[in-house]
């Protein structure tokens, strides 16, 4: 390790410490004995029990005479020639077979050393860990199981056992990056179990004859494998976040797919008790995932709904508890989508998928998750947002769902919706919603994340998304980087790439390694009233209180719904003096321009004016800028467009409030 890797390491060593409690440093010590003793030989399952084959699981997951197999079998078709797409790597040669521990980025090998002591955040010995763990979640192996459901084909069975015999032998128990991280094994049985129940279980001709059965011995010792990893290395304390929900659902779903062992038994029960716990902990009450990030509430979801849908088809019950709670987090991402279906990109992305069941070019996971949502707790309002059964609904529920959803009632989406989230910290602004004259404002007023470490959170506090007429206007501009490009990463996260206030160029909570934050600032609501004329909102946060000069920052948003007016009053409380950006982010389908001091956007029909009513200020627009960072939206891992990025700066010296005025028209010709 070069000087540069020890010091940076050293300080995230540090900076993780900091965020530990003395019973997780605890922990961590005996983590290590743990390890110590597994890369001895101990702790170990290297001899895995004969299973028996006496109990089998129902297998519930079936192809639809509904779903079109074409889009099914072209990907598969293409997979089987090797290429597959990775985040920003389009149709990538992975090679039949593949090589598994090759970052597909940068080309870099990572080596076969012990897994729980590989260091996979130094990107000079594994490359881009996202890239190489990505193909080994293998949930392109699924969809190659679906063409073999759709069409019987032998092709796409010897297309598995390929992949998977080849995943075998590059990576060995407990050796290299695929056994670093138990959610990624997670993540990994609960594909393998979908695979399984698809190629016809132990009934499948993948298992006829010698070859078979050696592959059928095979591969069942690395499902015991895997289970017996995750069961000894649960993420605990400050990582018990969606790793642990990831990791529990991923054993839970193994043991009930294959019951072939007794320990299996005790696995089940374990792994049931601690999603019971934090599907609770995690997720509160109206609905909020506390990661503060929509698309891990996405990630965790399904997590969720596979692990109801193993139990319930093999008469394992879960709590009331526990699916109201899936019923609350599907009603917040019913709240929050406008009619467009666009959701905002709310804290960390990374296109992360438990599964990926559908092959339509058009499929939106967030409506399919409520097309499901529909179903299961029959709820016409989320079959109004969700519009259509998709095919990753029909897939996991079966064809009869799809006559389910059609006789839910027809009804308006926004009857029985919500605009206000307490807990998670999120309150709607707005009217009309879910009609096609629809204008939401999401204002966020959470906390940074969840736990310590706050991983997934962005310092956002009192930022609000904007969309009108369906049309994304002021958005939240993504993620794009996590263990690489470190200045990015920063970036997306940091303040002035959101809807608020940046004070000195600084971020309102403290950075402290890739996944934490250090100072974390608290936001809070002060007041929220909802009436027939106007939508209120006032709220404040302490982040620049721990500037050598403090600042607190109040913001104040009332919109008219009479004349559609957004008026922002930003209230900065100091006494020294202070650089002051007001930030405004874009979508990359506005066209923006300065026109007397005042900003002029519009998109599709709908036109905005954003004034600065009270200060002689012009705004400076960037576009696309690697110095200062700005101008970009994010939409996908690892891929950024240029984008518009309004700043008001200002220098102040003592107590001062900033008041901007939105006016929104429906097109050019009604203004």
């Amino acid at each position: 390790m070069d000087a540069m890797n020890i010091v940076q390491k050293s300080g995230w060593l540090f900076n993780r410490l900091q965020c530990m409690s003395m019973a997780e440093i605890c922990h961590r010590f005996q983590v290590l004995g743990s390890v110590s003793l597994e890369r001895k030989g101990f702790l170990s399952a290297s001899n895995v029990p004969t299973p028996d084959f006496t109990e089998q699981s129902v297998l519930w997951l079936q192809p639809s005479s509904l779903i079109e197999p074409s889009p099914y079998l072209e990907a598969a078709d293409k997979l089987l020639t090797g290429k597959l797409n990775i985040f920003s790597l389009s149709n990538f040669d992975m090679g039949i077979p593949p090589n598994w521990n090759r970052d597909p980025k940068t080309s870099i090998t990572a080596p076969l050393k012990f897994g729980k002591s590989l260091d996979y955040r130094n990107e000079q010995l594994v490359g881009d860990i996202k890239y190489l763990w990505e193909p080994s979640r293998h949930l392109h192996l699924v969809t190659l199981a679906q063409a073999y459901a759709l069409s019987g084909e032998q092709s796409y069975l010897d297309g598995i056992k390929v992949q998977l015999e080849s995943w075998f032998d590059q990576c060995p128990y407990q050796k290299g990056p695929h056994w670093s991280s138990s959610l990624e094994l997670g993540i990994r049985l609960i594909n393998w179990s979908l695979v399984w129940q698809l190629i016809g279980g132990m009934d499948s001709t993948l298992f006829k004859g010698n070859s078979g059965r050696l592959f059928l011995d095979r591969w069942l010792t690395f499902i015991y494998q895997h289970c017996h990893f995750i069961q000894g290395h649960f993420s605990r304390f400050s990582s018990a976040n969606n790793h642990l929900i990831g990791e529990s659902a991923g054993l839970f779903i193994a043991s009930v797919t294959w019951p072939y062992w007794p320990e299996f038994s005790a696995f089940q029960e374990k792994a049931k008790s601690i999603l019971e716990q934090e599907v609770l902990r995690q997720n509160v009450a109206d609905g909020v995932n506390l990661e503060q990030t929509v698309a891990y509430q996405q990630f965790v979801l399904d997590f969720l709904l596979l692990t109801e849908l193993n139990a319930k088809a093999n008469g394992v019950v879960f709590s009331a508890l526990f699916k109201g709670r899936i019923k609350c987090m599907l009603e917040f991402i019913a709240s929050i989508m406008d009619v467009g279906g666009n959701i905002p990109m709310i804290g960390d992305a990374d296109d992360g998928y438990v599964v990926r069941l559908s092959q339509e070019n058009d499929w939106c996971p967030f409506r399919s998750l409520l097309a499901s949502g529909a179903v299961l707790f029959n709820r016409p309002d989320f079959k109004a947002i969700a519009k259509k059964m998709d095919d990753k609904s029909l897939w996991l529920l079966g064809e009869m769902s799809n006559e389910e959803f059609d006789r839910l009632e027809e009804i308006s989406a926004n009857c029985s919706l919500r605009t206000a989230f307490p807990e998670g910290g999120y309150y709607l602004l707005g009217q009309k919603f879910h009609m096609d004259d629809e204008i939401k404002l999401v204002v966020d007023a959470g906390p940074l994340g969840y736990k310590s470490i706050a991983a997934h959170g962005h310092a956002d506090s009192l930022s609000f998304t904007l969309s009108a007429y369906g049309h994304e206007i002021l958005i939240d501009p993504g993620t794009y980087a996590y263990h690489t490009q470190q200045k990015w990463r920063n970036y997306f996260r940091g303040t002035s790439a959101h809807n608020t206030v940046c004070v000195d160029h600084t971020d309102q909570s403290e950075i402290g390694g890739n996944f934490m934050w250090l100072h974390k600032a608290k936001s809070r609501c002060i007041n929220f009233e909802q009436n027939s004329e106007f939508d209120h909102f006032e709220g404040e946060h302490d982040g620049y209180l721990r500037l050598q000069d403090a600042v607190l920052h109040k913001r104040g948003i009332l919109f008219d719904k009479g004349t559609e007016l957004i008026n922002v009053c930003d209230h900065l409380e100091c006494a020294g003096s202070h650089i002051i950006q007001l930030c405004w982010h874009f979508s990359e389908h506005c066209l923006v321009h300065v026109q007397n001091k005042r900003v002029v956007v519009s998109v599709g029909d709908v036109e905005l004016i954003m004034t600065m009513t009270d200060k002689n200020i012009t705004p400076k627009l960037i576009v696309g800028s690697d110095a200062p960072e700005g101008g970009w939206v994010s939409r996908r891992f690892d891929h950024k467009v240029p984008t518009t990025t309004v700043v008001w700066e200002i220098n102040i010296t003592s107590n001062t409030e900033f008041k901007t005025q939105i006016a929104l028209f429906q097109s050019v010709e009604n203004h």
